[in-house]
């Protein structure tokens, strides 16, 4: 493309974001509500607070742990990736933007099939999944990419690791719902997330970047690792959420 074209570009993404917000708003104005929630809300109890969530501190802490390995192995392997091939992996700009934008691709379409797993087998078997596989492969699979010679390659790798995050993306969001009732739900689930999220995912490019500068990048590699292995130890004392589902008590 050309300069102007180049400069004009990178309003592409906010216009399709755009034109997605307003897809997701119909849909969500249109959507049947749970008859839980139509139910509680007629019966006009207590909206929910802060100080409510006092009663639900394990279901909180459950949520921050569930999330922080996700979060930063999500954020690792898309937001920050492009930078590291072009970094790290010595890429072009051009090469690493396709490789990043074909495995976005691909793990939009793993999300259904990971999901469809887990009515089957449950949703702990699969974040323990994630846990196993996100500490023992995080590490070898950046210091593989920082040797990698082709675009095949990197996609090959680039997807193996977010065919690992499927296990958690796919399924995160209905187990952390399933620990809190209906009357907390979106407040026990989003301010627990939101938080874990800001403090890790959203600094994962801003540490991954630093360990580079002084010249020890792959402490980033075992920084990620750890994140996933926190949230392994969450998920194997987390109590299965096909026994306590408090959506199912709903």
């Amino acid at each position: 493309m050309g300069s102007d074209s180049s400069r004009r570009a990178w309003r592409i993404p906010f216009l399709i974001g755009s034109l997605a917000a307003g897809v997701a708003i119909f849909l969500r104005r249109n959507m049947e509500e749970t008859e839980s929630f139509e139910q509680h809300r007629q019966s006009q109890r207590s909206r929910a607070s802060v100080a409510g969530l006092f009663r639900h501190k394990r279901a909180c802490l459950i949520v921050a742990g569930l999330t922080l390995g996700g979060t930063v192995a999500f954020y690792a392997y898309t937001t920050y990736m492009q930078k590291f091939l072009v970094n790290s992996a010595g890429m072009s700009k051009a090469d690493a933007s396709m490789v990043s934008v074909i495995s976005l691709i691909a793990f939009v379409l793993m999300q259904p099939v990971f999901g469809s797993l887990s009515d089957r087998v449950g949703r702990r078997p699969l974040l323990i999944a994630f846990g196993v596989l996100g500490t023992l492969c995080t590490v070898p699979i950046f210091s593989a990419l920082t040797t990698v010679k082709t675009m095949g390659g990197a996609l090959a790798l680039i997807s193996a690791a977010l065919l690992i995050v499927s296990l958690y993306s796919s399924v995160s969001a209905v187990a952390k719902a399933e620990l809190f009732p209906v009357e907390i739900r979106a407040l026990g689930v989003g301010l627990p997330y939101a938080i874990t999220v800001s403090l890790f995912g959203g600094t994962a490019e801003y540490i991954a970047l630093w360990t580079k500068s002084i010249g020890h990048e792959t402490w980033f590699f075992w920084y990620v690792s750890a994140c996933v292995l926190v949230s392994l130890l969450c998920y194997l004392w987390m109590p299965d959420p096909k026994a306590v589902s408090c959506i199912d008590r709903d």
